[in-house]
């Protein structure tokens, strides 16, 4: 009872506080550019419904792939505008409108399968073996790597040498954010892991953008992030008890 009391009670926090700070961070950067006003407002909106599916997806929710799909199109829009203006986040316009946008559809449909119910509810977690997790780990090494050469490739921010820090920025989500979702879709509890690596990565791309000059949404996306950030924690704790045998989402 107490574990459903805090959960409850965490959600609503997270829920909450993100709308407040996207208000607050909207009505400080009113811009007189109706333009630059309305990709606020729409970036604001899509941020909301990020919230809302990363928090159903910490609860073993279905509906987090509703939600899901309305922030990775927008999402994915927002990170091309931000490439043309400043060179950086191609990787994650990519991978948002062209891997994300149709994975809420495959996880939806994975979830449904491993549901316990019709309603997609009871939601059967799992933990990777010792040979999973070094496949996981070397998959993720090596698709880093060919991130990082292709995007490096059509990069074209002032950054230069050996390694690139806007384009390490967004590769390293990137890699995160595919295994992840592949993770996610299969119920697998290790998809916190690589959650948490996109939120720490994603609020530095995002800072280093609005550093370098971007546009005002790059600060409603920072702290998207850092509420993101809270709820892997969480979502991470949720799943590790759900993945013992016997755990279920419920």
């Amino acid at each position: 009872m107490k574990e459903e009391v805090f959960n409850k009670w965490f959600n609503v926090f997270i829920l909450a506080g993100m709308s407040v700070a996207i208000i607050l961070a909207a009505v400080f950067n009113r811009s007189s550019d109706e333009a630059a006003w309305f990709l606020l407002i729409v970036s604001a909106f899509g941020s909301l419904m990020g919230v809302a599916s990363t928090v159903a997806s910490a609860n073993g929710k279905i509906i987090t792939f509703l939600f899901g799909f309305l922030d990775v199109s927008i999402y994915g829009v927002i990170c091309f505008l931000n490439w043309r203006n400043t060179g950086t986040g191609l990787g994650n316009c990519v991978l948002h409108l062209a891997y994300f946008v149709p994975m809420q559809f495959v996880g939806y449909r994975q979830w449904k399968a491993r549901s316990l119910s019709d309603a997609g509810s009871g939601l059967k977690a799992r933990r990777f073996n010792k040979r999973q997790a070094l496949l996981c780990t070397a998959g993720f090494l090596l698709l880093t790597i060919v991130c990082y050469i292709v995007i490096n490739a059509f990069d074209h921010s002032a950054a230069e040498g050996f390694i690139k820090v806007a384009v390490l920025l967004d590769v390293i989500p990137l890699a995160c954010n595919i295994i992840g979702q592949l993770l996610m879709s299969v119920a697998f509890m290790e998809q916190w892991i690589f959650w948490i690596g996109v939120n720490v990565f994603s609020i530095l791309m995002w800072a280093f953008s609005l550093k370098a000059g971007g546009e005002d949404y790059a600060l409603i996306y920072i702290i998207k992030y850092v509420f993101y950030l809270i709820n892997s924690f969480n979502g991470l704790r949720i799943w590790i008890g759900l993945s013992k045998p016997g755990g279920v989402c419920k």
